[in-house]
């Protein structure tokens, strides 16, 4: 049970996410990589910072197992503009060589083929063709890439997301989804969670457990929105899912640690009663 970077203060530094991660009573944590100066520069970390990074999670006992790679949405390898797309590939190659550096043994990709413009035939055929490359990239490295089901209508469930891994036809290309994007996705169309997560079976690599609503999709106490966690959890874990992320972010309030606390001991629950025979 992984707890995602941004749910603790920005102002901590990795050692101090570390520490707050284990004593959270997570497992791992996934680190960031968002659009952000910030968290691009961590792509140029030098072979000494590296080191200091994996001397850390020696220390701390907390491995950083993922990554969410979310720099994509800045500059999607599906843009109209030839330059975006190759900053959106030179952020790849620089993703995958960190992650190797690190230990990471999954980059959670946001499936976007755009973002801030708009998706059209041209982008989604720019996104596909890039997708290849960026998977050969990972290849080479033995990380395995995972698109995580998003907010927007191009890949908001693991049945569209799996439309691409079954045309990459790689084992280096596989699903993250985030239960509660596909659980709003579900309701919009009609289907259930069980029959989405079941078109990804056998390509599951891990679970973004996050709480949403309808029509709002982030910045949510579990247990306050309509993402039934047990049985989605339950369904992911019967197709042979063993990685879980809490995805919150930080609200500026006194008591965060409280805070996430309540969401280690909130999703262990969760998952004890998944795998209680396992």
């Amino acid at each position: 049970m992984g707890l995602y970077e941004k749910a603790m203060p920005g102002a901590l530094s990795l050692n101090e996410k570390l520490a707050e991660t284990k004593n959270a009573g997570f497992d791992f944590m996934e680190i960031s990589i968002d659009e952000s100066d910030e968290k691009l520069s961590r792509l140029k970390w030098t072979s000494a910072e590296r080191h200091e990074i994996k001397a850390l999670v020696e220390s701390t006992e907390t491995p950083i197992a993922t990554m969410c790679l979310s720099g994509h949405r800045k500059y999607p390898i599906g843009s109209l503009d030839p330059r975006v797309r190759e900053r959106g590939l030179e952020i790849m190659v620089d993703a995958v060589d960190l992650a190797f550096d690190l230990g990471v043994r999954i980059i959670q990709l946001a499936g976007y083929d755009e973002y801030y413009n708009p998706s059209t035939a041209e982008t989604r055929r720019l996104f596909s063709e890039n997708l290849r490359r960026c998977v050969y990239l990972a290849s080479r490295k033995g990380i395995i890439l995972a698109f995580e089901t998003m907010e927007t209508p191009f890949m908001n469930t693991v049945a569209k997301a799996m439309d691409h891994v079954r045309a990459v036809d790689s084992p280096y290309l596989q699903v993250y989804p985030d239960l509660g994007n596909i659980t709003n996705a579900a309701i919009a169309d009609g289907r259930s969670v069980d029959d989405d997560l079941e078109s990804g079976r056998g390509h599951i690599a891990a679970m973004h457990l996050k709480e949403t609503k309808p029509g709002i999709f982030r910045d949510m106490d579990f247990g306050t929105g309509h993402v039934d966690f047990s049985g989605g959890a339950r369904k992911a874990a019967s197709l042979g899912v063993r990685l879980f992320v809490g995805e919150f972010w930080h609200v500026d309030v006194s008591d965060w640690r409280s805070r996430i606390s309540g969401a280690g001991r909130f999703l262990r629950q969760v998952l004890d009663s998944c795998f209680e025979k396992d």
